[in-house]
């Protein structure tokens, strides 16, 4: 199995995966072919970090499932090995993804310059509003 980042690894005992038959177009070879791979990946039961465990549980991606578990399918490829890797490398990246911590971010306050432009306008703004009424003989 292929290393997520150098500090860890996923273990192919912690992925199970399925091949189920694709959908969509490609006639006979869809009906009789199993070639699209459901991958599921239990998060809280993996070996994982803690903290990169949290990360995954609060993404808001609808591949997660109530109880932690990730699942992906692939079945782009007309080839089960082919969908196989793509379905681990998705995985990887996902991981991959939350292993970087965010960078906190720095409240800023904006320039007088900048206040002071909003400002103006609209005040100017206001003005051609205020011209749209009715016209006084």
């Amino acid at each position: 199995m292929p290393a997520v980042t150098p500090e860890f690894w996923i273990p192919a005992n912690e992925i199970e995966i399925t091949a189920t038959r694709s959908q969509g177009a490609g006639g006979q070879n869809v009906n009789k072919v199993s070639s699209a791979i459901h991958l599921r990946f239990d998060i809280l039961a993996s070996s994982l970090p803690d903290a990169h465990k949290e990360r995954l549980l609060q993404l808001t991606d609808q591949r997660l499932t109530r109880d932690g578990v990730l699942v992906i399918k692939a079945q782009a490829q007309r080839s089960q090995e082919l969908n196989r890797i793509e379905a681990l490398q998705r995985l990887h990246e996902l991981v991959a993804s939350v292993a970087k911590l965010p960078r906190p971010r720095k409240a800023t306050k904006p320039t007088r310059s900048s206040q002071r432009k909003r400002l103006e306008g609209k005040a100017q703004r206001g003005q051609v509003k205020a011209l749209r009424g009715k016209v006084s003989e």
